[in-house]
């Protein structure tokens, strides 16, 4: 299919072939669920730690007699039924990443694009470079093109645009490597370089 590019001041600067493979197809909410439920899952920390009957510093003297006291046969203070000691099947600091085959991956990328192909908002742009990083440029441009929240693709991110945008919300850039399906849905418009689009059929060919 064929997609317009335009230029930082928005008039036209020509037109790329978009592939049907990668931007034609029908989106599937559940190879995208699966990814974004995978992404997120892995980000997680999972540094939540609770001390357990081992860790406890506390006494391991019997407080008390065997029998005659009416109550428990207690050995130690760390028993998680004190308050102060261990607690019982607590959190362990762990991995909360699960296992997504690479080729679902690559296959829900392929259907985020076409997600946002079907929407119309793709912005196909002749590239994203600066000749200064003033962040009251890009506002401009941002203006012109009817971007206000917004990933940018690059094949490699240009200092001087990135450090421009680096203060504005709802904003985000990233290279072709990094492109990925959460980022891609959160964001209202997805603008593309010429570049990136080279660089993503290249990837996912």
């Amino acid at each position: 299919m064929k997609a317009d590019v335009l230029k930082l001041d928005a008039s036209k600067g020509g037109s790329v072939d978009l592939s049907d493979a990668i931007y034609g197809l029908e989106p599937r909410k559940d190879i995208l669920h699966r990814c974004v439920v995978y992404q997120l899952a892995k980000r997680q920390q999972g540094t939540h730690k609770a001390q357990e009957r081992n860790e406890v510093s506390r006494t391991g003297k019997k407080f008390g007699n065997q029998k005659g006291s009416g109550g428990a046969r207690h050995g130690n203070r760390r028993a998680p039924i004190f308050v102060g000691g261990g607690v019982a099947h607590g959190p362990r600091p762990r991995s909360h990443a699960i296992n997504l085959p690479k080729k679902v991956r690559r296959l829900a990328l392929k259907h985020a694009l076409s997600a946002k192909q079907a929407e119309g908002a793709i912005i196909i742009i002749d590239e994203a470079k600066l000749a200064d990083a003033k962040t009251k440029s890009v506002i401009d441009v941002f203006a012109k093109l009817d971007i206000s929240n917004a990933l940018i693709v690059d094949a490699k991110v240009d200092e001087n645009f990135g450090l421009a945008i680096r203060n504005l919300p709802g904003i985000d850039m990233l290279p072709v490597i990094g492109a990925n399906v959460y980022d891609i849905l959160r964001a209202d418009k997805l603008v593309l370089t010429k570049a990136a689009v080279e660089g993503l059929e290249a990837r996912l060919k």
